[in-house]
Formats: structure tokens, C-alpha cells, sequence
């Protein structure tokens, strides 16, 4: 068996989502037509937000940055992933490799924080609708913003920095279709538990304290709704529902890879398929068919080139 230092590691092999050809240009023809229109919904969403003034509002702001956001997790493994269903073998360089891990890592933090950031969002304007302007100004919004992209630098650092160094033995091959920290570290000639409990214990830092912190909110959000009347709890109903569901639909794949693995490969790989890429391509979509404001600066951008394409 070979063994390889950071310094030596030409490359690795990844051993995809499938063997069969026939298979891999039908996933080649449907994950492309899923990355095109998730690139498309979330880019939707950002124009809609920053050309119509009526989403001009810190709600919105967050939402264009949660777009922003998924355009990024959805296109750091996934652009590798539909080039490789056509090529033979799966290679990936040590700098793309460990590039993919930081990446992934540091766009999935900043997703968490941001509908953590979120659920904030929607407490004050819920909870505290007198003072929401006052608290939710421009000023912090940004700086909300901000802190969550540091925190994530800091934990992609983190893990970037537990596997640059390691030790590996060879075949170098990922049994996977991107390069994924537990991947690696099963790659290692040393004894990997203490590696494997610090893994799942920095990530389950990140993903426990948001989603525990996201609980908080929707609870005091959900007992506020309560005491409200029938019209405004219609509303802020409509919109947690589709914020929570936009958590589950992030949250449950990360929980079961990075905090509590299941170590089942073919399971492993539905869940990372559907958080990097399905979970992109449907918060654009919840979002925009559960908000009234969104299917309004829909209609009007409709109507505007309706208009324009009838005019010329």
C-alpha cells in the first residue's frame, strides 16, 4: 500500500454516483437541467429583490443573501460532478480536492447562519413589531451578515487544517462524487478516532448551536403567533412555514453526514446530492409560491416583458 504526504498526493480518484454508463448520462442530462434551473430561481430571486422597492426591506435583504449563498453551495461540487458522469476516470487534483472540501464547508456554514439570522429576523418583526426597523437597520443587517461569512472562514479553516497534513494511504479513491472531510480521513494510515470525534464535534458545533438556536426562535415566534389575531398570524404563519421548511430541508442531510453519520455510502450520497444541489434548487421555490410580495414582483416582472416583447 502506498503512503502519501500533502506534498506527494498527485491526485484522487472519486468513484461517483454510479458505475453504470447508460446511468450516468441519464444523472449527466438531469443534474444539469437541476444545477441550470437552480442557478436560474435563486438568480430570479436576487433581481427580483434588488430591482423591485418593495422588497426592499431586511426580510429580503436576507433572502438575496441566502440566494447568493446557494448559488455558491449548489456550484462548488456540482459543475464536477455532471463533468464527470462523461469522463473516465474520475480524477481530481489535491488542490481541487481539498479547494472542495473549504468550500463546501465554509458556503454550508454560512447557509445555516443565515437562516439562523433569519428566524432573528422574523422573531423581532413578530415579536417586537414596534421596535423591528429600529433594530433590524441596515447597519446590522450587514454586520449579521458579515459575522456569519467570518464564523464560516473560520470553521472551513478548521477543517481545511485537520486533513491538509494527513497522512494517506493509497488507492487514493473517494467513494463518493465530490471530496468530503469523513472521506478523507478514511483515507488515513493513522488511527483516525481522535480526527473522526473532532470532525463531528467542530461541525456539530456549527450545525447543534444553529439549529437549537432556530428552535429558540420559531417557539417564541410560534407562542407570539398564538395571542395575535387571525389575520396577522395568517401571515407570519405563512412565512415560518416556509422558512422551517427551508431548514429541515438543510439541516436533517447535514445532521445525518457531519454530527450523527450513518455510514451508509448509498445514503451518504442521496443526502449530500440533495443539500448541495436539490435543497438550492428548492428554497428559491418555496419561498417565492409561499410569499405574497414575491409572487407580486413575479407577476409585475411577467407583465413588464409581456409588455415589452408585445410593444417591439
Amino acid at each position: 500500500m502506498d503512503r502519501w504526504n500533502q506534498s506527494m498526493v498527485p491526485e484522487f480518484v472519486l468513484l461517483g454516483l454510479s458505475h453504470s454508463h447508460n446511468l450516468q448520462r441519464l444523472l449527466f442530462v438531469m443534474f444539469l437541467i437541476i444545477y441550470v434551473l437552480a442557478l436560474s430561481g435563486n438568480s430570479t430571486v436576487m433581481f427580483l429583490i434588488v430591482t423591485d422597492r418593495n422588497l426592499h426591506s431586511p426580510m429580503y435583504f436576507f433572502l438575496a443573501n441566502l440566494s447568493f449563498v446557494d448559488m455558491w453551495l449548489s456550484s462548488a461540487t456540482t459543475p464536477k460532478m455532471i463533468a464527470d458522469f462523461l469522463s473516465e476516470p474520475k480524477i481530481i487534483s489535491f488542490a481541487g480536492c481539498m479547494s472542495q472540501v473549504f468550500f463546501d464547508h465554509c458556503v454550508g456554514a454560512v447557509e445555516m447562519m443565515l437562516l439562523v439570522v433569519m428566524a432573528y429576523d422574523r422573531y423581532v418583526a413578530i415579536c417586537k413589531p414596534l421596535h423591528y426597523f429600529t433594530i433590524m437597520n441596515l447597519k446590522r443587517c450587514t454586520g449579521l451578515v458579515l459575522t456569519s461569512w467570518a464564523i464560516a472562514f473560520v470553521h472551513a479553516m478548521s477543517q481545511l487544517l485537520a486533513v491538509v497534513q494527513l497522512p494517506l494511504c493509497g488507492p487514493l479513491e473517494i467513494d463518493s462524487f465530490f471530496c468530503d472531510i469523513p472521506l478523507i480521513i478514511k483515507l488515513s494510515c493513522t488511527d483516525s478516532h481522535d480526527l473522526d470525534i473532532y470532525m463531528n464535534a467542530d461541525c456539530g458545533v456549527v450545525v447543534v448551536t444553529c439549529f437549537i438556536l432556530l428552535l429558540i426562535s420559531y417557539t417564541y415566534i410560534l407562542i407570539t403567533v398564538r395571542q395575535s389575531s387571525k389575520a396577522g398570524a395568517s401571515k407570519a404563519l405563512s412565512t415560518c412555514t416556509a422558512h422551517i421548511t427551508v431548514v429541515m430541508i438543510f439541516f436533517v442531510p447535514c445532521i445525518f453526514i457531519y454530527v450523527w453519520p450513518l455510514n451508509i455510502t448509498w445514503l451518504d450520497k442521496f443526502l449530500a446530492v440533495f443539500y448541495t444541489l436539490i435543497a438550492p434548487l428548492l428554497n428559491p421555490a418555496i419561498y417565492t409560491l409561499r410569499n405574497k410580495e414575491m409572487k407580486n414582483a413575479m407577476k409585475k416582472l411577467k407583465s413588464h416583458f409581456t409588455n415589452h416583447k408585445g410593444n417591439t
